[in-house]
């Protein structure tokens, strides 16, 4: 029955994606597969197995048994698995089973409580700290001023 529901949804699939009001049919990366290289897209890529690359698509959803390793490049992300590597996305959601391990930037970001994220996550556009200049500003503790006059 699981074979019969499959066969039925990818030949539904590929008569959407012949036709031009359809909506586009995502790549699946099954969860018993494991790739090794680079994928470059301009569709949707879904990842339920591995990963080890880049990737760069239009939009990547990773779901909960996928994993990824790599640098990630899409506008939009949907991040239910694992992803080790830096992430450039306009529109960035982590779901509470999400483990992401890197940098990741972003224009806007969603985060549910129970995620974890190790790495830095920063707006893009926004200067990373260690490039920005001194401060305009410097807060001085008169006390000290006036002990050491």
């Amino acid at each position: 029955m699981k074979k019969l529901k499959r066969i039925l949804y990818l030949k539904l699939a590929r008569r959407l994606s012949r036709s031009s009001t359809g909506a586009p049919v995502p790549s699946i990366i099954s969860e018993n597969t494991k790739i090794n290289g680079d994928i470059i897209s301009e569709g949707i890529i879904h990842v339920d197995g591995q990963v080890e690359g880049d990737i760069s698509c239009d939009e990547l959803i990773i779901g909960v048994k996928g994993s990824v390793i790599g640098a990630v490049t899409v506008t939009k992300l949907q991040l239910y698995g694992v992803l080790n590597g830096r992430v450039s996305a306009d529109n960035l959601f982590i779901a509470k089973s999400a483990r992401l391990i890197g940098d990741a930037t972003h224009n806007t970001i969603a985060i549910e409580p129970g995620a974890y994220v190790d790495g830095h996550c920063m707006r893009i556009g926004t200067p990373i700290p260690a490039e920005q200049g001194k401060p305009d500003l410097m807060l001085v503790d008169a006390r000290k001023l006036k002990a050491n006059a």
